[in-house]
């Protein structure tokens, strides 16, 4: 499915973010990769040996799962002693497994939020949060969409809000110059962080949205219904545009400084608002003294292994946020620098990591 690969074409500094996690793609993997049809690169193995044993588990995120799961495929390849299970729940659903103590690693496309954190705590569960690349949240129309090139972020608004719900149904309600066209809306169900991110960016506040649109937590569900559908109009992570292409029309973003559509180069700059965002693992702390899963963690920030972030369709963490990460992982620095508050918008990694210090 993640076949194609994305090239980074200029050098990255931190990026604006706000947060949104993914929804559940209802998979797992013990042993393929997203890059698997085409062939990842093989990865650098940071781990001390192939004499290591045991079993990390991870949930969560069906954004962040392509990277998990092409690491997994590498690492295991140069352990075969260990095995990685990789599954997607979504953000939320990741987060009550690990809350509760049953996995060692949750994915997700934002940072916990505040009911989470306390979840967490009742199951004394303390984590680390890790940054693990950049995404940029796409908005994608069929491709028969001539009109619809370019949104304001009022406009997704207009479409998305609660206000809308019954009342907004053609696309000439968004804009007179639109045909009158029946708008099929598509997105993450309200499990996802994606789901989050995006209603926190776009209305305003976080999960509230109109509730008569087509909702999956299967992303793929979401490109094959934007493609059938020629008013059909979705949103979910970049590696789901990259890596469908040909079934969708990408729609640029105006955040107010005019139209800019998600690249590598767009996300990594900070230029692709509101909708660029990071994208999180969170390690047990009791789970990352493991010989195994410290292993995976240290492979997952190998700089010779971010290549894999980047055939799978997000871009990588430029080298100097990199090293923060893995000197946060290191410490075993416990909690979340965006304190427990979930998405947000208009902060950097950067300038939060700082702040800690």
């Amino acid at each position: 499915m993640f076949s194609s690969k994305v090239q980074l074409v200029a050098p990255l500094v931190a990026l604006a973010i706000g947060i949104g996690s993914c929804g559940d793609n209802n998979q797992a993997s013990n042993n393929s990769s997203p890059a698997a049809d085409g062939g990842a690169t093989p990865a650098t193995n940071t781990a001390t040996g192939s004499n290591l044993s045991g079993k990390v588990q991870i949930d969560g995120s069906s954004t962040v799962y392509p990277i998990s799961e092409a690491m997994a495929e590498e690492f295991q390849k140069a352990n075969p002693g260990v095995q990685v299970t990789v599954a997607s729940s979504g953000t939320g659903g990741g987060f009550k497994k690990f809350c509760a103590g049953e996995t060692d690693i949750s994915n997700a496309s934002r940072p916990i939020k505040p009911e989470e954190v306390e979840l967490c705590k009742k199951g004394n569960i303390e984590y680390i949060e890790l940054p693990i690349a950049y995404d940029g949240l796409s908005v994608v129309v069929n491709p028969q969409n001539n009109f619809a090139a370019c949104l304001k972020v009022d406009e997704l608004k207009k479409m998305w809000e609660p206000a809308a719900q019954g009342k907004i149904t053609q696309w000439n309600q968004i804009n007179p110059k639109f045909p009158a066209q029946k708008i099929g809306l598509y997105g993450p169900g309200t499990d996802s962080g994606t789901y989050d991110y995006f209603t926190q960016a776009v209305v305003g506040k976080e999960g509230q949205s109109r509730g008569d649109f087509t909702a999956s937590e299967d992303d793929n569900t979401l490109v094959q219904g934007v493609g059938a559908d020629q008013g059909g109009i979705a949103f979910f992570g970049y590696a789901y545009y990259e890596n469908n292409k040909e079934k969708l029309k990408l729609v640029g973003i105006d955040g107010g400084k005019g139209c800019v559509q998600p690249s590598p180069q767009t996300i990594g700059d900070g230029t692709y608002q509101p909708l660029s965002r990071p994208e999180f693992i969170y390690v047990k702390k009791t789970a990352a003294t493991r010989p195994e899963v410290k292993a995976f963690v240290d492979f997952n920030y190998a700089p010779a292994n971010q290549k894999l972030v980047t055939e799978v369709g997000y871009v990588p963490l430029p080298s100097d946020l990199l090293t923060e990460v893995q000197g946060r992982f290191n410490s075993g620095k416990v909690g979340s620098i965006f304190e427990g508050k979930g998405s947000q918008v208009g902060v950097t990694l950067k300038d939060l990591l700082k702040q800690e210090k």
